[in-house]
């Protein structure tokens, strides 16, 4: 699967009273899939996975999926504490149609996950999961940083793919991309612009109106309508190696000139055009104007991602028009003053 361009990581809407809110999250998913975004991040640390509990993670994958535009790339986090949830959950994952999994290190017993632990646990999610896996270190939530010599060895794995790195440390993407240069490439579909085939996008599909009859029919008297056949969409092949994404948008410029490509990024989910366009302005090598663009979000990146979490970034939807709501308990909502700050700072940053 190609992993590259920018990725809203969701949020997860609750009503008041702390239910999942599926009319909302249908309305984003909407939203964004009108967007330019490549895809979407459903249940990663900013849609408050660990606060779901099992039936209700495999009821938002569904309907997140349900909601999506089939070109969107669609990214499901899955990491739960031992191998087997996490794999139960990436079967769910795979039965809604997602495209690839994203797996964090297993962290309640921190302690106890050495190197040989780290690797037993991502390899036999791997073995097991019937999506790409994408490794995901989160070092702010997850007390382990994974080090660089396990990612190499991990990206020898052929059903891990790459990993999302939220470290914000440029040098440490600049030396992931370096230590996985060697991994095994992989001939993966792509559209005819080279941008990524999903598999929502290569199921067979119908003829939206009208029936369908067939010449042998009509010229043996017989008329009997039938389904339309599929309609194929044309698709090429690319290789790709081990694919290092970015979860800071602060850095997202440097990472990219680091050999990220791309970002998985909180503040996508209430501001997509604006990481957006820092990314297509890298892509056409204009740097001036990346950096320009890369300017204008990375202090309100620090402060409503960075300090205000998972609160700050729910006004933010709620502010540029999406659903965000409350966080869960026991996470407490923006106070009155914090709602006018963020106001404030997004003042120009509307989507």
């Amino acid at each position: 699967m190609l992993i590259e361009g920018i990725y809203a990581a969701i949020t997860t809407p609750f009503y008041p009273d702390e239910r999942l809110y599926f009319r909302k999250i249908e309305a984003n998913v909407a939203r964004y899939s009108r967007s330019l975004l490549s895809g979407i991040v459903v249940l990663g640390s900013t849609g408050e996975a660990v606060m779901l509990d099992d039936a209700e993670s495999r009821d938002t994958l569904r309907v997140a999926a349900e909601a999506a535009a089939p070109e969107k790339v669609l990214i499901a986090g899955v990491g739960q504490e031992s191998v087997a949830a996490t794999v139960r959950l990436a079967e769910a994952a795979a039965k809604s149609n997602y495209d690839a999994v994203l797996v964090r290190t297993s962290s309640y017993f921190a302690n106890q996950m050495s190197t040989a632990a780290v690797l037993h646990y991502f390899r036999s999610v791997a073995d097991r999961s019937p999506l790409p896996v994408l490794l995901y270190n989160i070092p702010v939530y997850v007390p382990y940083q994974i080090p660089i010599e396990v990612i190499a060895e991990l990206a020898q794995h052929p059903n891990i793919i790459g990993i999302k790195d939220s470290s914000g440390i440029v040098d440490r993407i600049s030396a992931t991309v370096e230590a996985t240069r060697n991994a095994p490439r992989r001939t993966v579909t792509v559209t005819p612009i080279f941008e990524a085939a999903t598999g929502r996008m290569l199921a067979p599909r119908q003829e939206a109106t009208g029936s369908f009859v067939s010449a042998g029919d009509l010229a043996g008297g017989t008329a009997v309508a039938s389904a339309p056949p599929a309609v194929p969409i044309k698709t090429r092949t690319k290789e790709v190696g081990f694919q290092v994404i970015t979860g800071s948008a602060s850095a997202l410029l440097d990472c990219l000139k680091a050999g990220a490509s791309g970002g998985i990024l909180a503040f996508a989910a209430f501001a997509p055009q604006a990481c957006q366009e820092v990314y297509l302005a890298f892509k056409d090598h204009d740097l001036a104007l990346a950096a320009e663009k890369q300017e204008r979000i990375a202090q309100p990146n620090k402060r409503v991602v960075g300090q205000l979490g998972i609160a700050g970034v729910k006004y933010a939807c709620d502010f540029n028009g999406y659903y965000g709501g409350r966080p869960r308990s026991p996470l407490l909502g923006v106070t009155a003053a914090e709602k006018t700050e963020i106001e404030r700072i997004l003042d120009l940053i509307r989507n």
